[in-house]
């Protein structure tokens, strides 16, 4: 990879999505030594459980290991779950979190209101359901005159809501076109008063998801009903 990229070394390699299957000692040992071995500057995940994200730190003090000092997760006004658990995690543990999909997959745009734009086609094979989530669609609604009132587009609204959690390191952005990285560049500066922010926790309130989201990492523990159910013969109380 390092060949490729023409460079001697990664400063941030982060692993994508958790691995149930394998433990984070392995994990962890296997970034260690790319990092001993001058490859790698810092080690980082994306998307991992607040539960999983304090045994990796346990694991790293534990054994000695290099330790994780970033996570990448999905954030957005749309999408708050990670900021029950996660983000006051990374927090505790002095981690930088690098946002993405601020813009929530588009619906943050406003391109997808009732009689706009449709989403691609790709759009709808990665998150079909999240994009016709009718709860969403309901909060970018409200959303909008929010926006218009602070002066802003809904789309430099949503920017300036996620990085003005303190948790929040940065937020990617996915331009496709000159355009849009020229007006997402433009609303870089933007803040949000706390009358805007309190607006915007009464439609889609703190901690929450306002519906579904696709990509979401849902653990063995819910994906498997024999994690969540004792065998038939064990269920009696008594």
């Amino acid at each position: 990879m390092r060949m490729r990229l023409g460079v001697d070394h990664i400063d941030l390699y982060q692993v994508h999505h958790p691995e149930p299957g394998t433990d984070n000692e392995e994990t962890l040992a296997a970034l260690t030594d790319l990092m001993r071995a001058g490859k790698v500057r810092a080690i980082g995940h994306s998307s991992l459980p607040a539960a999983e994200i304090v045994e990796a730190q346990w694991v790293s003090e534990r054994r000695g290991l290099a330790r994780f000092r970033t996570e990448q997760p999905t954030y957005s006004i749309l999408n708050r779950g990670i900021e029950r658990d996660v983000l006051p995690v990374c927090e505790r543990y002095g981690m930088g979190v690098l946002t993405w999909s601020p813009l929530a997959s588009g619906l943050l745009t406003g391109r997808f209101r009732a009689g706009g734009e449709q989403p691609s086609a790709g759009r709808m094979h990665w998150v079909p359901k999240h994009m016709t989530d009718s709860r969403n669609h309901d909060a970018v609604e409200q959303l909008a005159p929010i926006a218009a009132e602070a002066g802003l587009s809904l789309t430099h609204l949503a920017l300036a809501f996620v990085v003005s959690h303190p948790a929040v390191t940065s937020a990617i952005i996915g331009p496709r076109t000159m355009a849009h990285l020229d007006d997402l560049l433009a609303g870089a500066g933007a803040t949000l008063d706390d009358d805007t922010l309190d607006r915007i926790d009464r439609v889609v309130p703190p901690g929450v998801n306002a519906g579904t989201l696709d990509i979401a990492y849902t653990p063995p523990a819910l994906q498997h009903a024999g994690q969540r159910r004792r065998r038939a013969e064990d269920r009696a109380a008594a």
